[in-house]
């Protein structure tokens, strides 16, 4: 095994502090940083020896041989349990869950479990819904139980048929726990996107689901609850998805529990290796992931890591960007217009993209997007060629109902990956946004 670089943020909050010192014997599950305000213990995701502590991370040198067994976490309630494993948020920005089920709902409140595959070409959520459901299961009822919630619902994209025929057997005896078929639009697994869907519930960007008396929490987050009560493991392991320009092919490869800290490039040749040319890694999901490289480690919450077709050269053309809520920021907009070797000539946000207290923005609503005329008015004044957008499935459609008519030639932000991974490119929307809660009802798309 190569050594593990093991980041001491892995979540929403401050760096956790190492309690492990340069030389320490560490075992798989030995607790090595823990929380200095908000945050999750941090654990070896193998045996071995500290090689180095760091400011930002802790290298572990893993023995030749590793066993099978861990270091357990105490004895304790079912949420002293949760929060003692370090478990987080498995598909976003890595809240520790622990701290997001210590509600108290009373009996009135709901469970979201968000099974969506949200980011487009990602496959491993819905592996572990087929090969683990028992065990998502139990961890939806251990969330219902720490919580004090009294209904749950599955969120799933219905284009996963045999994934649900089985989920609904399984169900079949759970009257607390429903599913909820979702479209096959970006971004479905946006938490307030998730709780309008299933709920009904248009909450503002500055509310969190709570205010919908709800906890939307992974599919994957809910497996790794079960195995922190049911078998008092840390949570040091990471299911994700390998996928893009690579030999053998462009299909996702899925890799379940890797342990954190593994490098990038191990990975990417344990999937066989880079094919050729290549524009870039990503390290998360094509809309909000980030550029990475290859020495660069894994966290508990990487979903993906893709490899992009290399970027076509625009040769200094006039580019406008359109920065939406639901793709990458201005900063990572700007990257991928160098990248292309554009100029950028113009600025536009969506419309819907909220700016918020902390400079972030949000979606007003999610996956529901008003038209785009006014930006694309704006790209035209200013003279631009190209016009590169990070938009949601049906903001895309917006932009294209104008942009073209006008002369503006539309770049998605996930042009070169959706190209990598055999994925359509983001432009007109062809997929309903509503489907039918009957799974035999084919209702998603509208023309073939």
């Amino acid at each position: 095994m190569e050594n593990l670089q093991i980041l001491l943020r892995q979540h929403v909050g401050k760096p956790c502090a190492p309690v492990v010192k340069k030389g320490d014997k560490v075992r798989r599950g030995t607790l090595i940083a823990e929380p200095t305000g908000l945050g999750a213990n941090i654990f070896s995701s193998a045996d071995g020896v500290v090689e180095d502590v760091l400011e930002d991370r802790i290298i572990i040198k893993p023995d030749e041989e590793q066993s099978e067994d861990y270091e357990k976490i105490p004895e304790g309630t079912p949420l002293e349990m949760v929060k003692a494993a370090g478990v987080v948020g498995m598909g976003g920005a890595g809240f520790p869950t622990g701290i997001k089920l210590d509600t108290h709902f009373d009996g009135d409140g709901y469970i979201l479990v968000n099974a969506s595959e949200c980011e487009p070409g990602l496959a491993h959520n819905i592996e572990q819904l087929d090969r683990e459901p028992e065990k998502v299961i139990k961890g939806v009822k251990y969330a219902m139980e720490i919580s004090g919630a009294d209904k749950a619902i599955i969120a799933i994209k219905k284009k996963h048929h045999d994934t649900i025929v089985k989920l609904d057997e399984l169900l079949a005896d759970e009257p607390a726990i429903s599913r909820h078929l979702l479209p096959d639009i970006y971004p479905m697994g946006e938490e307030r996107a998730v709780v309008r869907e299933c709920l009904g519930i248009e909450l503002e960007p500055s509310q969190l689901p709570s205010a919908a008396k709800a906890v939307v929490i992974n599919s994957e987050t809910c497996a790794r609850v079960a195995e922190a009560i049911d078998e008092r493991k840390p949570s040091f392991l990471k299911n994700l998805t390998v996928r893009g320009k690579l030999n053998g092919g462009h299909d996702a490869h899925v890799f379940v529990d890797v342990p954190v800290g593994t490098s990038v490039g191990s990975l990417i040749e344990r999937a066989g290796g880079i094919d050729g040319d290549y524009g870039e890694i990503i390290m998360g999901g094509a809309f909000t992931g980030r550029a990475c490289t290859v020495d660069e480690p894994i966290c508990k919450n990487t979903g993906a890591i893709l490899v992009s077709m290399p970027f076509l050269d625009l040769h200094g053309a006039n580019l406008g960007i359109l920065v939406c809520a639901c793709g990458g920021n201005l900063d990572r907009m700007r990257d991928l217009a160098k990248k292309y070797n554009a100029k950028e000539a113009s600025l536009c946000y969506c419309k819907q993209a909220q700016e918020q207290p902390n400079g972030s923005r949000k979606c007003e609503r999610p996956g529901n997007c008003p038209g785009q005329v006014a930006n694309n008015l704006q790209f035209k004044k200013d003279k631009c060629e190209y016009i590169i957008i990070g938009n949601c499935s049906d903001c895309s459609n917006t932009v294209m109902a104008s942009g073209p008519k006008m002369g503006l030639k539309v770049l998605h932000m996930t042009d070169h990956v959706m190209r990598a991974v055999d994925h359509p490119l983001y432009r007109t929307l062809r997929v309903s946004k509503q489907v039918d809660q009957d799974l035999n009802v084919v209702d998603n798309v509208e023309n073939n």
